[in-house]
């Protein structure tokens, strides 16, 4: 990968090319700024899994464990509502996790359709491994970046996020 800094800031020439190509010389920012994030969003994974190297867990894995060793137990639709994700996926997720022995399922008390979910003493162990190697992962990949940047980022991410939950809610309902 080579990227070149020009007016616009960095970017990758074989992607302004190739959605150059796509818009017929339009505009092209925005395509652009979308590929970069997913080459983002897959350099941060490719960082994660650095630190989970000894027990390969999917990020999607790392991140229901992660969020269970800080919230407790929680039912499969809680996870996949956190998550953002389907009841289906965060079941395959855990019985990834569950294999490992990392996470234990329980039926509810409370509701007989629901299982919940909690990370075990092995998981939590896990966890712990995995700290101080995804912190040194992050510090890496956000090298050079200043705490508002840093902020700035998050920001933004998360508008995309709220953007395309706004454009589902508006495709239920018409």
């Amino acid at each position: 990968m080579k990227y070149v800094t020009d007016g616009d800031g960095l970017h990758d020439p074989a992607v302004r090319a190739a959605m150059a190509r796509f818009t017929g010389g339009e505009d092209t920012r925005r395509l652009e700024a979308a590929a970069a994030l997913r080459a983002a969003a897959h350099a941060v994974e490719r960082m994660q899994s650095l630190g989970s190297h000894s027990r390969a867990l999917s990020p999607g894995a790392v991140d229901l464990l992660l969020r269970l060793c800080t919230s407790g137990t929680a039912s499969v639709g809680e996870l996949a509502r956190a998550a953002g994700v389907s009841s289906r996926n965060v079941t395959g997720l855990v019985d990834t996790l569950e294999r490992a022995g990392l996470v234990a399922r329980a039926p509810d008390p409370d509701d007989r359709r629901s299982v919940l979910v909690s990370s075990t003493d092995d998981g939590a162990a896990w966890v712990a491994e995995f700290r101080q190697p995804a912190q040194r992962a992050m510090t890496a990949v956000f090298h050079g970046f200043s705490d508002a940047e840093v902020a700035l980022l998050r920001h933004l991410c998360l508008q995309l996020v709220t953007n395309q939950h706004t454009i589902e809610e508006r495709m239920a309902n018409s």
